[in-house]
């Protein structure tokens, strides 16, 4: 997404939107944005009178007990000022990260919970990866707007305090302050804004040293390093990407010695011209050093105000851009039903039904399943098979609810699941997927996925059945044993196909009544899958399950095998009946019959 789109939400919104947040978590960010600018105010006050009144004591010739006094009065307040803000901003920082906590919560969750297209929509991938650069950092919008705030209360309230000093005395000096003081921000905006403006060019390269600096950490790239001499070659990378980024930073900073430039001569003219004037008028006037004094640094401070004003302002509307993504991405339109959706009917058993059911995947223009009819009896077995590409994934993926058909409906005991809550249509299902997600946490937690209120009884029943028991027997903690390394140190690896039965013990572990199996037993050896087969029976006993398999000896433990091919049901009945049809599967089944034979390698290619 584009810097230059409009954004969805105007900078009042998105102030709003934070406003409120704060209001519901922690109110007090709100008060001390006030009181820090009120403070700042008052410093500044504080600061501007101190040596004038020092002065004016000194010019009266006032006793020493009496100019004492006065320094004594001003080193007091300055230092209640000053203890008051170091204080407030001690305490405002948990408040603020609370408060951006409970966007990344929102973020979070609308992660998690989101539409499953929307999960692989382009666009919507990089919303989200712009509200990390939003959320991430304490420097980042979500926290660093209420210094932003705070910083813009306390210019306006420092200007309208000097403005009603500077009025008593010429609004020629006023325009001279505004108008340096704008035409300063302007030229320094323009050129200190090439960064921001250029800001997605610096994270790819900021993404692309980290990404070299990384991967070589990283366990699962040691045995490439080894093997193929790779160590060169990323330092190579790691190199480039350098140089790349050491470019770009010495671009940035020849542009911006010219705003610092136009600083100095701006400044220069402004004092020039306010000095001249005021000397004039101290001479005309006969005013004393002390009112030359609060004068001159009053203009000096004026500027600073205004250009504080133009610069937060500034720095607002760039935070409420970051900000607009999170809300946009907060509030994407959900084609899925959730919340007022209707509940799943409670039944001893469930029928899943595609019904004229077409689908192509957003972005394409080929249907991958076309016209489908399918009926899955409760309690059925059914085995899905096909080449590579012929849709058998797909049409899981619509049984699951994660997408919905482009044509025709997908039916849960008759009733078309787009009117059911989608969330509680998943609970429905247990699933081994072909791609799988393992959080680095114990064993039983990766099973039971819950840190509390773990049936260790169930979760031990459930891993014997995935034929897990041996192998974690082996380990110093049993279930207890950490998974993964990328959290704990002592975290235990285990192989593809371990791994793979510790997904089937945690779908048996949550023990849906629809169990969905893709390709569960594609990283065991030929004996491990056949101690799985002979448990399918006991896994799949009073539930509706349906079985994806490239391997289609597995096929014959199910009561139904479908052949899918050209986006639709090419053949279905028994294993047996199959066979006897000499249709394609009993084809495809010869041929791989002869590669798991002995010497079935040799044979066939002797045929």
């Amino acid at each position: 997404m584009k810097h230059t789109e409009k954004p969805k939400y105007s900078v009042r919104q998105n102030v709003c939107f934070m406003v409120r947040t704060a209001w519901e978590k922690r109110r007090r960010v709100l008060l001390l944005c006030v009181v820090l600018a009120a403070i700042q105010v008052a410093l500044n006050l504080a600061q501007l009178y101190i040596a004038p009144e020092i002065l004016v004591k000194v010019e009266q010739g006032a006793p020493v007990r009496e100019l004492v006094q006065t320094i004594g009065f001003f080193t007091a307040v300055l230092f209640v000022l000053q203890g008051a803000a170091a204080y407030c901003e001690a305490v405002r920082m948990p408040g603020e990260i609370d408060v951006r906590c409970a966007i990344i919560r929102m973020i979070s969750r609308k992660n998690g919970e989101t539409s499953y297209p929307n999960v692989h929509d382009s666009k919507i991938l990089k919303l989200e990866e712009q509200t990390q650069r939003a959320t991430s950092d304490n420097d980042d919008a979500a926290e660093h707007i209420w210094h932003t705030l705070t910083e813009l209360l306390a210019n306006l309230g420092g200007f309208a305090v000097y403005l009603l000093l500077l009025c008593r005395l010429s609004r020629f000096l006023i325009l001279l302050v505004v108008l340096t003081a704008a035409a300063d921000f302007f030229v320094s905006h323009y050129i200190n804004e090439w960064e921001y403006r250029h800001r997605d060019e610096r994270e790819q390269y900021d993404k692309e040293l980290y990404y070299f600096l990384d991967k070589p950490r990283q366990v699962q790239l040691a045995k490439e390093i080894r093997v193929f001499g790779l160590a060169p070659w990323l330092r190579e990378l790691r190199e480039k990407s350098l140089r790349a980024l050491a470019a770009f930073i010495t671009r940035r900073e020849k542009t911006c010695l010219w705003a610092n430039a136009a600083d100095v001569v701006l400044t220069l003219m402004r004092n020039g011209i306010a000095y001249a004037y005021l000397i004039r008028q101290t001479l005309v006037q006969g005013w004393p050093a002390s009112t030359f004094l609060l004068y001159f640094t009053a203009v000096s401070g004026a500027a600073a105000w205004v250009t504080g004003i133009l610069t937060q302002c500034s720095q607002l509307h760039k935070e409420s851009i970051d900000l607009s993504r999170v809300q946009e991405y907060l509030h994407i339109p959900e084609p899925f039903r959730f919340e007022g959706g209707l509940q799943p009917p409670a039944a001893d058993g469930y029928e899943l039904r595609l019904e004229n059911v077409s689908f192509r995947y957003p972005g394409t223009e080929k249907d991958i399943l076309k016209q489908m009819n399918l009926t899955i009896r409760p309690g059925e077995r059914l085995a899905v098979v096909g080449l590579n590409g012929a849709g058998k994934t797909t049409m899981v993926m619509l049984l699951c609810g994660f997408y919905d058909p482009t044509e025709g409906r997908v039916l849960l005991n008759g009733q078309d699941i787009r009117e059911f809550d989608r969330s509680a249509y998943y609970r429905l299902f247990s699933a081994v997927f072909q791609g799988f997600s393992i959080l680095d946490t114990t064993i039983a937690e990766c099973v039971a996925q819950t840190a509390e209120n773990i049936d260790r009884e169930k979760v031990e029943r459930c891993l014997a059945q995935a034929g897990l028991t041996q192998a974690i027997a082996q380990f110093p903690q049993g279930i207890n044993t950490h998974f993964g390394r990328d959290v704990y140190l002592d975290g235990v690896q285990l192989s593809g196909g371990q791994t793979q039965r510790l997904m089937l013990a945690r779908a048996l572990y949550k023990d849906g009544p629809i169990l969905i199996l893709d390709e569960p037993t594609a990283a065991l050896d030929p004996i491990a899958e056949n101690d799985i087969y002979q448990k399918y029976s006991d896994m799949t006993a009073g539930k509706t399950s349906v079985f994806i398999s490239h391997r289609l000896a597995s096929t014959r433990f199910c009561d139904r095998i479908l052949f899918i091919a050209d986006g639709g049901i090419a053949e279905e009945g028994t294993h047996q009946e199959l066979l006897a049809k000499g249709g394609a599967y009993a084809e495809l089944f010869a041929v791989q019959s002869r590669y798991y034979q002995e010497g079935g390698v040799q044979n066939a290619e002797e045929s």
